[in-house]
Parts: C-alpha cells; structure tokens; sequence
C-alpha cells in the first residue's frame, strides 16, 4: 500500500499537467484502452487453465457494474478537480478516504474500528484539512472550501465506497481476476460518459504531456493501483489498507519540489507531517 500510495501521487503530479489540455472524461477513456488488454493479458496468463472459464465469464456481472461506475466517478473528478486547485491539495482530499472507508466498512461489513484507530484516523484528518486550506486559519473558519477540492471529496466518497464493496462482493474469486473485470467495467461506464468528449478531442494536436500521462495511468494507476488495493482489502481491514494514502499528500509535496515547481511553506508542510504521525499511529497500532 506503500507502493499504492506512490503511484496515487505520481497520478497527481502528473495530471495536474495534462489536465488543461484534454477533457477528464476524454483522458480516463483512453487511459482504460490501454489499461484493459494489459490487465487482460496479465490475468489470463496467471489463471490457471481450469480456471479461465470462470475469468472469461463470472457470475453476477453487475458487481462490477457497481464498482466500475464508482471507480469512474472517481477518477472523472479526480481530473476536474486537477484543472481548478493544486496537485498538493487534491492530493490531501485523498487522505480523507481511510475515514470514509472505515465508516462504509462498518455500515456494509460490521469492520468496527476502535478508538484508536478512528483517534488516528481523526488526527489524519485534521492535518488534511489544513493542508487544503494551506494553513489559512481564517478560511477554516470560515469554511471557505474550493470547487476543485469539493469535487474531489465526492469522488473520494465514490472510491471509499468501492473500497467497503470489494470484500462485500467478491465471491471466491482470485484478486487478479476481481480486478480485470473491475477494470473492464470501469472502462465500460467511462465510455459511455466519456463518448462525447472523445468525439470531439483533437487527438492529433495534443501536447506530448498528456500523451505521457496516459501511458503512466494505465499500467500505474489503473491496472496496478486497482490489483494492489484488492489485494490489501481481501487481507486486513479498509480502515488500514486504506490508511496509506495518507502518504499521498507528503509523495505529492515532494515530488513538486524535486521539479521545481517549488516547496510548500512550513506551515502547509506541518498539516503534512501531524497527516503522517496519524498514519504512524494507526500502522502500529494492533487494534486495526
């Protein structure tokens, strides 16, 4: 989830600038037809034969309907948010995810977490919201929230969501073939949103940065991002898995800096650090 949380960061850094240069829904089409022959290709050849059946046709293919509609919602407006706030402060939404997973874990798979952990969790929390107001005590005052970051916290919800639904639904079936049908279907309900602005990209005259982004999404984070979170939420509870994105916005703050884009200020980069201090805790802690 370490690994999770990077990629989820580079998705960041990079799409902040692809983003105004080609409609979201435009971008996450094309990145699912890369991302689905690799996915496929990757599951067929470590099913094992007998099993292949059941990869090439499951059952209640609707779960995946279910799940690739959240996901898609989420990476829409993940991208949209892009183009109206900072790659550092999306990034921050992101921590907020472990929170909402733990409450969706609780409603749809009886997960409690104890006090602790929601005590981690909270702390998490608390950096975040003052790294997406940039430390502005009066803006948090008075709640002055930006569009960008108030549509990503939907789509986090949307992710937090499919986060509880992964164990809810998976019936018997390997991680590498729950996630190619979720990436199957994720693609599926992008394009039929998407169809329109795919119709009316110029394909031709893009800058070579989306171009980049598209071929990092789609094996990063679109097939490996996927496989690794269903595979961390088959195995330990969504609170904890989900708990390392809270590395997101420290990935995000860094890699910024590393290209030049300049350093958050202190007082940012403190909401940053009391972030990965909940995260620590809630690591350590045997209660999860």
């Amino acid at each position: 989830m370490m690994l999770f949380a990077l990629l989820i960061a580079g998705s960041f850094f990079i799409g902040k600038r692809a983003a105004p240069h080609i409609e979201p829904a435009a971008l996450n089409v094309v990145r699912y037809l890369f991302a689905i022959p690799i996915m496929g290709a990757v599951a067929f050849a470590f099913t094992q034969p007998g099993k292949r059946a059941a990869l090439l046709k499951p059952t209640a293919v609707w779960r995946f309907f279910v799940l690739g509609g959240l996901m898609a919602f989420y990476f829409v407006s993940m991208f949209t948010a892009l183009r109206l706030t900072s790659s550092v402060s999306t990034g921050a939404v992101m921590t907020l995810m472990p929170l909402m997973s733990a409450g969706f874990a609780f409603v749809l798979l009886g997960q409690s977490a104890r006090s602790v952990v929601i005590g981690s969790l909270s702390l998490a929390a608390a950096g975040t919201v003052w790294v997406i107001f940039r430390g502005d005590i009066e803006a948090i005052l008075t709640f002055a929230i930006g569009a960008g970051e108030l549509i990503f916290f939907c789509g986090v919800a949307a992710h937090s969501l499919n986060n509880a639904l992964v164990k809810k639904f998976n019936r018997g079936e390997t991680t590498l073939m729950f996630s190619f049908w979720t990436v199957l279907a994720t693609g599926a309900c992008l394009f039929v949103y998407g169809a329109p602005a795919v119709l009316q990209t110029d394909w031709l005259h893009l800058p070579a940065i989306v171009w980049w982004c598209v071929l990092y999404l789609a094996p990063a984070t679109t097939a490996a991002t996927i496989f690794l979170l269903q595979f961390a939420v088959m195995r330990i509870p969504a609170a904890k898995a989900v708990g390392y994105t809270l590395l997101t916005p420290s990935y995000v703050i860094v890699l910024e800096g590393i290209a030049g884009s300049g350093w958050v200020s202190l007082n940012v980069m403190a909401g940053a650090i009391v972030t990965l201090i909940g995260l620590a805790i809630l690591v350590a802690s045997p209660d999860v």
